[in-house]
C-alpha cells in the first residue's frame, strides 16, 4: 500500500461515521475517490456514489457501508451520569472502561463508561454489564452541567479507538465493518483510473448509509441508480478466532482469501462468475452458507426494483462489533483485486438470468 492510500484508509477509519451522522466521513471518501471518476452524487440522506461512464446504459455497481455502530445519549441523571441506548448493534459488553466522543453542536465532548471496582464486587454476584447498569462520565456533578457543556438526549457517541498495525501485515481499528469497504471500492476506481482501463459499462462506486439498522441506504439508492448488477463488500467473522463454534458459524479465517456466500439473495451465475474470475486469477477464497439473508446490502440489492443478480465478497474480520476489529493485509489486497478482475472481464448487457 502506498503512502496515499495509507493515509486515506487511516483518515478515514478515525473519522467517526454514525449511523445517520456519516457526512463527515462521507465527505472524506468523496475527497478521495471522485478523483478517479467522471462524476458523482449523493442522495438525501447521504449515500455518496461515484461515478464511470455515466452516460452508459448497463450499470453495475460495487458498494460499501459507511456507517459504523454507536450510541445514544437516552436519559441524563440529576447527578450527571449519562445512560444510552444503541444505534446499531453496539455491544454492551465492551463498554466499560472505555473513553468516548459525545458529538454535539459544539463539538466533542470527552466521556468515559465507568464501572464499580473489583474490589466492592461481590465474586459469583457480580452484573454482567447491560444498557441497564453501563453509563458515561464527563466529569459533571448534575444534569445542569452536563448540559451546560452541549450535551443533551440524542447526542450520538463514539468509541475514540483509533486506526493501528499489528505485526505489520494486520490492520486494527473500530469501524472497519465496514469503512474498509469504502476504502477497497475507492483503491478498485483508482486502479481502473491509473491503469487506464476503459469499462463498457457504467460503473456505479456507491458508499452506502445506514446498513447497521437494516441496510436503509442501500433500499433508497438501489431504486435511484436501477443496476443491472450489483457486487457488494462487507465483512464477516473470523471462526477461527477463540470462542467461536464452526458447525453453526461455518469456517472462515483471515488471511485466506476472500469470502463468497451462498444463499437465496445471492445470484448464482454472479457468484459462478466470481469463482471463475478468482481460479483464473489465482485469488484464494472461501466459501459460506447462509439459510435466508446475508444480513448485508447485498439483500437490498438483491430484492429492489423487479430484482437485481447480486453477489457478496466479504472480508474475514476478527472480533466484529468491537474497538479492535482487525482483518489482514492480503484479504484486503485480494477483494480488491477479485472486484477489479471481476469487472474487467465483464460485457456490457450480459444477461444473468437463470432461465432464458
Amino acid at each position: 500500500m502506498d503512502k496515499k492510500s495509507k493515509s486515506f484508509l487511516e483518515t478515514y477509519l478515525n473519522n467517526a461515521s454514525p449511523t445517520g451522522f456519516e457526512a463527515s466521513g462521507q465527505q472524506i471518501w468523496l475527497d478521495y475517490t471522485r478523483a478517479y471518476c467522471d462524476s458523482y452524487f449523493t442522495d438525501t440522506y447521504g449515500t455518496a456514489v461515484c461515478v464511470i461512464n455515466p452516460d452508459a446504459e448497463y450499470k453495475v455497481v460495487i458498494e460499501a457501508h459507511a456507517d459504523e455502530i454507536s450510541w445514544f445519549v437516552n436519559y441524563i441523571t440529576p447527578e450527571g451520569y449519562i445512560y444510552v441506548c444503541r444505534n446499531g448493534g453496539s455491544d454492551h459488553q465492551i463498554a466499560p472502561s472505555m473513553r468516548v466522543d459525545i458529538h454535539t453542536a459544539k463539538g466533542i465532548v470527552k466521556g468515559v463508561f465507568g464501572w464499580p471496582a473489583i474490589h466492592v464486587r461481590t465474586a459469583g454476584k457480580e452484573q454482567a454489564p447491560s444498557l441497564k447498569n453501563i453509563f458515561v462520565d464527563v466529569g459533571c456533578n448534575s444534569m445542569e452541567e452536563v448540559l451546560e457543556l452541549g450535551v443533551h438526549v440524542g447526542c450520538v457517541i463514539t468509541f475514540e479507538d483509533n486506526f493501528m498495525v499489528l505485526n505489520k501485515k494486520w490492520y486494527t481499528a473500530r469501524a472497519l465493518d465496514n469503512r474498509i469497504g469504502g476504502f477497497m471500492i475507492a483503491q478498485v476506481a483508482r486502479r481502473l483510473k491509473e491503469k487506464k482501463k476503459q469499462l463498457p459499462f457504467g460503473l456505479y462506486i456507491v458508499n452506502a448509509v445506514q446498513e447497521e439498522i437494516g441496510l436503509r441506504g442501500a433500499q433508497m439508492i438501489a431504486h435511484r441508480i436501477k443496476p443491472n448488477l450489483a457486487l457488494v463488500t462487507d465483512v464477516c467473522h473470523d471462526t477461527s478466532s477463540p470462542m467461536y463454534e464452526k458447525k453453526k458459524s461455518g469456517d472462515q479465517k483471515c488471511g485466506k482469501g476472500p469470502v463468497l456466500t451462498y444463499g437465496p439473495a445471492v445470484h448464482n451465475n454472479v457468484l459462478n462468475m466470481l469463482i471463475d474470475v478468482a481460479k483464473k486469477s489465482k485469488i484464494p477464497f472461501q466459501r459460506a452458507a447462509t439459510s435466508r439473508s446475508t444480513g448485508t446490502d447485498t439483500d437490498a440489492f438483491a430484492y429492489s426494483n423487479e430484482g437485481v443478480p447480486s453477489a457478496l465478497i466479504s472480508l474475514p474480520l476478527k472480533y466484529m462489533h468491537t474497538t479492535v476489529e482487525t482483518a489482514h493485509q492480503d484479504d484486503v489486497e485480494n477483494v480488491i483485486k477479485l472486484m477489479f478482475d471481476s469487472l474487467l472481464q465483464l460485457e456490457a448487457g450480459h444477461d444473468f438470468s437463470y432461465i432464458k
